[in-house]
């Protein structure tokens, strides 16, 4: 999602209109006197006094050590940076395929519908996860599929998650961790009040870790329909992150210092749902973006910022995995951003 080609492939579709659905409040959920969901109001439970995990999350933080290096073998070392040489052409999302595992700790939003026997957690790029909890065990040799088989299990107020039975196609973060068929992953779900999960996840894979892996992840409510994602499917396919995204540090353009200096202020909108805000600042000569929610893995250093590669005067790849165009110049200061995605391009007004 990178070069330029892309950003000037999605610019020729339409901008998204903010949908009418995003302004309607879910029903039945406590609120504040203001009305806004009262994310701290008491955890819901089902009619048999079993905790309830329904409703549509995101992911606001992520911790623990899958995202570092050493914990792996060094053949996946290798493999993750060749990922990042090639700008991470190979990543399941950038070919239209299913993230699979990968979308656990560091996917987007997700629906989750609850059951007594089953639960199903819907994507945002179509994909769904089947949790039996029907008291059926996981098969010692599963043929391998992108989401693998998932078993679960209440302790009380935790949903104990047992996967096995993936593909080795997918990544576990954005930066590129390869697994193998072997990989285990067991998730604990806990909900202390109304809008907030806590997911811990442990990675078991002994072909590709040096030791377990885990990842917790802190989930907030969103008071939003779940809006779709759908990956790029035009009969030119992948085209767009080939040899251009590879090459996007060799076709650098050089901008000059004070059209940079233009880009550079607080720019806020939505995506999906989410309300966004994007900082850009200079930094060494070079525009650098500071996303709030982040983006988690990809290209962003631990401090949440992430560079932008010029490809034009006005449009940037960034390490973090999308497009940038700047655009709308009012007195000489630039007075939006399009944020550019398989989706589509959202426009991010300057505020500052």
């Amino acid at each position: 999602m990178r070069a330029q080609t892309l950003a000037v492939l999605l610019l020729t579709a339409a901008t998204p209109a903010t949908a009418q659905w995003l302004s309607l409040t879910t029903p039945g959920i406590p609120r504040t006197a203001d009305g806004a969901p009262d994310l701290f109001a008491p955890a819901p439970r089902d009619g048999d006094g079993r905790l309830d995990l329904s409703g549509l999350w995101r992911p606001v933080e992520v911790t623990g050590n899958l995202l570092d290096p050493a914990a792996v073998q060094g053949w996946a070392q290798d493999r993750i940076a060749a990922n990042a040489s090639n700008f991470f052409v190979d990543d399941p999302r950038f070919n239209c395929l299913p993230e699979g595992p990968g979308s656990y700790a560091v996917g987007g939003s997700r629906r989750i519908v609850q059951s007594r026997d089953f639960i199903a957690v819907l994507h945002d790029d179509l994909t769904y996860r089947q949790i039996f909890l029907d008291g059926r065990e996981l098969e010692d040799d599963p043929f391998p599929t992108w989401q693998g088989y998932s078993v679960g299990r209440w302790d009380g107020d935790t949903l104990i998650v047992e996967s096995n039975g993936y593909n080795d196609r997918t990544w576990l973060h954005r930066e590129g961790l390869p697994h193998t068929e072997d990989l285990r992953i067991i998730e604990r779900y806990t909900r202390p009040d109304f809008g907030h999960i806590r997911l811990d996840i442990a990675y078991s894979d002994p072909g590709t870790f040096i030791e377990p892996l885990t990842a917790s992840v802190e989930m907030r409510f969103a008071d939003s329909p779940l809006l779709e994602s759908v990956c790029n499917e035009a009969s030119k396919g992948t085209t767009h992150y080939g040899s251009e995204v590879s090459d996007a540090e060799q076709k650098v353009v050089d901008v000059a210092p004070e059209t940079l200096a233009k880009y550079v202020g607080t720019y806020e909108g939505e995506w999906l749902g989410n309300d966004i805000v994007t900082v850009f600042t200079l930094d060494d000569g070079e525009l650098v973006l500071e996303r709030t929610p982040p983006y988690f893995g990809t290209g962003v250093t631990e401090a949440g910022r992430s560079r932008l590669i010029p490809q034009s005067e006005n449009a940037f790849d960034c390490e973090c995995g999308v497009a940038f165009v700047f655009q709308n110049e009012i007195d000489g200061v630039t007075t939006e951003v399009l944020e550019v995605h398989v989706s589509g391009a959202w426009t991010f007004d300057r505020v500052e």
